[in-house]
């Protein structure tokens, strides 16, 4: 089987997988970090491309957040799968690696990516949770967890362990502080970096409109 292959055919097993999921990890997430991917590539020329398409597109194969915050979960699946591919077992321990540490994982918390294959699928997945795309994404995720929209009362927390931060269930823009705002200034790579510029301002945008309608001013 050729690496064409067996990216098509990992690409058809995720839209069929994530066919009717709705909480913004679906697979046209997936899809996205894929392309994304694939655009941050093309400036990075050390960067293996085949490690870089299979491990976007499976880098959500099984979400912690999904299963109790087993970060295992994921990187077994993915295994798994690209096994059953016949792919190089470097490769397969490349994508486990990214799957495992791709996460954000809190405020406090420096992420660690190893390798520029990683780098480059951690900047598309983080590119995805910013902007336009990531404030519906947000929305829909904290619909489906019956979490509220906003309440004043309930300030923004500074998490400095992924436990603490796995265990938060605030309001839905609260996310934005202790998360998506923290983006921007966590991308590894040039391209990313400037994609997540406008993105960034996009959702402090938002934000004060969003404040200003609340009160009542506009």
């Amino acid at each position: 089987m050729t690496q064409q292959e067996i990216i098509e055919k990992t690409a058809e097993y995720i839209k069929v997988k994530f066919s009717e999921e709705n909480t913004g990890h679906d697979w046209w997430h997936m899809f996205r970090v894929w392309q994304l991917s694939k655009t941050i590539a093309a400036s990075e020329p050390d960067a293996d491309l085949f490690t870089v398409e299979l491990g976007a597109l499976v880098h959500d194969i099984e979400d912690w957040k999904f299963h109790d915050g087993n970060e295992e979960v994921g990187p077994q699946a993915a295994r798994k799968w690209l096994q059953s591919l016949e792919v190089e077992e470097s490769v397969i321990d490349n994508v486990c690696d990214i799957i495992r540490t791709v996460s954000f994982k809190g405020a406090g918390v420096a992420s660690n990516m190893a390798t520029i294959e990683g780098k480059i699928i951690h900047d598309a997945d983080k590119l995805d949770a910013i902007g336009a795309i990531g404030i519906a994404r947000t929305f829909a995720y904290g619909a489906t967890h019956h979490r509220p929209m906003y309440d004043p009362d309930i300030k923004p927390q500074f998490h400095d362990s992924f436990d603490t931060y796995k265990a938060g269930d605030a309001p839905t823009i609260n996310h934005f502080y202790e998360k998506l705002l923290l983006l921007k200034d966590r991308m590894y790579t040039d391209t990313a970096k400037k994609l997540a510029q406008a993105r960034h301002d996009y959702m402090a945008t938002f934000l004060d409109e969003f404040y200003g309608e609340w009160d009542g001013k506009r």
